[in-house]
């Protein structure tokens, strides 16, 4: 492992976590309130979060090389901020 991907690694921990910690705030706020745009901020959140994760396991566990690794987190990411803007309109309504 080069020095490039130690700090691949540890940008995709500090994701991670700091990812988990605003998907588990948003959790907390959906199961307080119940309301139809925090499930969706959640979910948008988690699927974000996800991404990174998948991601790395992409790169680090499979033979496929980065570029797919790359795929996988953006196609997470796309679908988790159509997630999230479709919840700062649903809450707009």
């Amino acid at each position: 492992m080069n020095s490039l991907d130690v700090a691949i690694v540890g940008m995709k921990t500090a994701t991670l976590l700091f990812g988990g910690l605003v998907t588990f705030v948003t959790y907390q706020a959906f199961k307080q309130r119940g309301t139809t745009a925090l499930r969706s901020l959640f979910v948008g959140f988690g699927l974000v979060t996800f991404g990174s994760l998948a991601a790395g396991v992409v790169h680090q566990l499979t033979p496929l090389s980065f570029d797919y690794a790359q795929v996988v987190e953006s196609a997470l990411t796309v679908a988790g901020f159509a997630v999230i803007a479709h919840s700062l309109y649903t809450s707009a309504e």
